[in-house]
Parts: structure tokens; C-alpha cells; sequence
């Protein structure tokens, strides 16, 4: 082995300081998650270094306490306070995650070894909930632009279809009575939606590892979509062809489409979506109004020029 003396070495060559500070931080969380978790609480004991994101809102994030006990993650349950309460159940030991589909290097990584490569940031998003509720989350992730790019695309690839864990023994949603949604729980975005700089896989919230009830290890996070597109708990990706039928658009195309914008204009055929309440403001606040794509038009309404946003929902 050559080595040389640091004048020979150009400033190019170095890495920064910050991105290996992250990347050790980054590694160290997967691998406690790759043990598994004894509680809710137990998986998002480790610290994660993250510089906040120049694309994070200014506004102030929502407590923590509502944040990890006020979920949607129907593998453990359909009320909101049934995540935190169950999901201590799932654990991450030997957490495999499989990028495959249309793309010239399929291979399916152990988590530490998925997540090694990318450089943590704290990005701050306004969260919607189709059901009329919001949040402000300080996630902690990457790119989902760059896992693509790695796995190089192929021409014919459209779209990316996600695919959650299926686990009964550990997910009591998943099986019996309990059982409401046909699994795996699937997702799907357009390539450039996957693409766009907003779109991350999340490993944290509020610098630490994600609790289980927030979707651990790994999970979906696009901010100008209603929150269901978050799928949690990811063990594949997919580059495909044609759009992926969604989970809840099996359960009932009447409500729920493929794209799933933040569209204060078009209601829920159940509700309004014109206005929301924001978790922690208190019962007696008054509603917000809802922002056309949850307040990021500016930087995602050229994606959907042209399109008619009432027909495709």
C-alpha cells in the first residue's frame, strides 16, 4: 500500500469532515436497528448526526410525543394510538432491503450496508394526513434519487413500486380478525416524482433512529403527498414499467388515487380537504387552510403541468 504524504494529496481528495461524521452515524444506527428493538421507545435510542436541509420549512416541528403516538401503520392496528402501543412486537434483526425490477444492478443489501453510502440530513416537512390532520416532522434521511441512480435504471423504467414488510407473526394487523388491507402494503411513485429532490428515505426523526411505530428501519417520506404514500418499514423497490396499483387504490379507487397530491379543491368523498388540523395546537384552535401540495407547489407543480389534478387524484 502507497501511502503519501499529505502535500501530494489534493483537497479534492479528502472527504469532508461532516459527510464521514455522518456516514459513521448513519452506519452505527442501521446496525443497532439490524439487532432489533425491545420497545417503541428502544429503536430510536441512537443519536444520528444530520445537517438540517436548505429544503426544510422554517416552521416549528410538531412535539415529539404526538409525532411517535398519533401514527397511521394498520400492521399493528387502526387506531392512531395503536402503533405505539404494538409495534414494539417487529424487530430489525438481519433487515434486508431489495432493489430490483428494470435496472442493470439488481441486488438486495443488508440494511447497513443499503444505507452506507449516503450522507444524513435533517429535513424538516410539513406532513398532511388524508384524513384532515397535520403534522411538522423533522425526519432524517437521504435521497431516494441517489438509491435509483445506484442501482442504475433501465430506459423502460416509469415508475418505482415499494413493497413493506409482511411479518403476522410480529404485525397483528396482518393476520385475523385484525386484518383489514390486503399485504404487502404497496406503494408507488412516477420515476421523476422518485427523483425529485424533495423525495428521501427517512432512518430517523428528531436525530434519533426511527421508533418502530413510525416505520422502522427505512420508510417513505414525500412531503406534498397525503401522508398514506409514507410507506413504512421498506424491504423492496422496484423499477417498473407501469404505474403500480397502491394499497389503498386497490381498497377503494373512489378515494384514493395513484397520485395522492395534497389538492385542497378536490375532497375526500367522506370530507372536506379544505382545510386541516394541525396535531398540537389544541382542540379549540382554529383549522388551517390546506395548501395546494401541502405548500410545496412552487417547487413540484411542473411535474403535473397539464394534467387535469381532479382526474388524476
Amino acid at each position: 500500500m502507497i501511502i503519501r504524504e499529505a502535500a501530494d494529496i489534493r483537497p479534492s481528495e479528502i472527504t469532508p469532515q461532516a459527510a464521514y461524521v455522518n456516514r459513521r452515524q448513519l452506519i452505527a444506527g442501521a446496525a443497532a436497528l439490524s439487532l432489533g428493538a425491545a420497545g417503541p421507545q428502544a429503536a430510536s435510542a441512537n443519536t444520528l448526526a444530520a445537517e438540517k436541509s436548505p429544503l426544510s420549512t422554517d416552521e416549528a416541528p410538531t412535539s415529539r410525543e404526538y409525532v411517535t403516538t398519533y401514527n397511521n401503520y394498520y400492521e399493528f392496528g387502526t387506531d392512531k394510538g395503536d402503533p405505539a402501543q404494538n409495534a414494539h412486537t417487529l424487530t430489525t434483526q438481519r433487515w434486508s432491503v431489495k432493489v430490483d425490477g428494470l435496472v442493470a444492478k439488481p441486488t438486495t443489501f443488508a440494511l447497513e450496508d443499503f444505507v452506507k453510502p449516503y450522507a444524513l440530513e435533517q429535513r424538516v416537512y410539513r406532513h398532511r394526513c388524508v384524513e384532515g390532520w397535520s403534522m411538522v416532522i423533522p425526519w432524517v434521511g437521504f435521497p431516494l434519487a441517489e438509491v435509483i441512480k445506484r442501482a442504475e435504471p433501465l430506459g423502460s423504467a416509469k415508475f418505482v413500486a415499494f413493497e413493506t414488510l409482511v411479518r403476522p407473526s410480529e404485525m397483528p394487523g396482518q393476520h385475523g380478525l385484525f386484518q383489514v388491507l390486503a399485504w404487502p402494503y404497496v406503494e408507488g411513485l412516477r420515476l421523476d416524482e422518485a427523483m425529485h429532490p424533495l423525495t428521501i428515505l427517512a432512518v430517523g426523526v428528531y436525530d434519533e433512529t426511527l421508533p418502530n411505530q413510525n416505520g422502522a428501519p427505512l420508510r417513505l417520506v414525500v412531503p406534498w403527498k397525503y401522508g398514506f404514500k409514507g410507506i413504512k418499514s421498506i424491504v423492496r423497490i422496484s423499477l417498473v414499467e407501469e404505474a403500480p396499483l397502491n394499497t389503498w387504490q386497490a381498497q377503494n379507487s373512489s378515494e384514493y388515487g395513484f397520485y395522492s397530491n395534497v389538492n385542497p379543491e378536490v375532497d375526500h368523498p367522506r370530507w372536506s380537504q379544505k382545510t386541516e388540523r394541525r396535531i398540537g395546537d389544541g382542540l379549540l384552535a382554529k383549522r388551517r387552510p390546506t395548501l395546494p401540495f401541502n405548500g410545496y407547489g412552487d417547487q413540484v407543480a411542473s411535474l403535473y403541468a397539464g394534467m387535469d389534478l381532479r382526474r388524476y387524484f
